[in-house]
């Protein structure tokens, strides 16, 4: 995952400003950036595996912030420009399959290597209320950031090869297993009732 970088990602995690910048990196990563905070955090967590969780507190919080600098540029920015160019009946379609799946969205978003900026933006242009919009956030990027965190505390630096080469199928395969569960779970209570 983060090779891509070359020999100047040794310098960024050891220079004074990794931390700052890997907060900067979570923030600007659910507003704009196309680069995930993931790349920063292995790294900086495996030169200390007992920080990492610290490290992913700290990846988490700023990804919360930016997160919703995201959904309000959507709720007070987005929706002139919106209705510039996609017709009220369309949006009107979306606003519901959004309002219908809202929570699920951006829990999935937020865990997934699926782009969260663009569920952070979203949510505030269709209206997504706040609480739920922020306690999705953070259930899905804190779980996303603290199962890194957990894998690099419990298997050290064997892990890193797993993590860049398998994490985008890993963190699929629990969102896969999380949505069958709830599906299952959903159909259960259906029956009894």
């Amino acid at each position: 995952m983060f090779e891509a970088f070359g020999p100047s990602i040794d310098s960024v995690v050891n220079s004074n400003y990794s931390v700052a910048l890997l907060a900067l990196v979570a923030a600007s990563e659910s507003i704009f950036l196309p680069l995930p905070p993931d790349i920063f955090l292995i790294p900086l967590a495996l030169l200390n595996p007992p920080l990492s969780f610290l490290l992913a507190l700290i990846t988490t919080v700023a990804s919360l912030s930016g997160g919703l600098v995201g959904y309000f540029l959507g709720n007070k920015g987005g929706k002139p420009l919106v209705k510039r160019f996609i017709s009220e009946e369309k949006l009107y379609k979306v606003r519901l399959y959004y309002h219908r799946y809202d929570v699920w969205a951006i829990l999935i978003a937020a865990f997934s290597p699926i782009p969260y900026k663009i569920f952070t933006i979203s949510a505030g242009l269709f209206d997504l209320d706040l609480k739920r919009f922020i306690i999705a956030s953070f259930i899905g990027r804190a779980g996303r950031f603290f199962l890194i965190a957990t894998l690099i505390f419990i298997f050290g630096p064997t892990i890193q090869r797993y993590l860049s080469e398998y994490f985008e199928i890993f963190t699929i395969g629990i969102v896969i297993l999380l949505v069958g569960g709830l599906y299952l779970f959903n159909q259960l209570l259906k029956k009894k009732v």
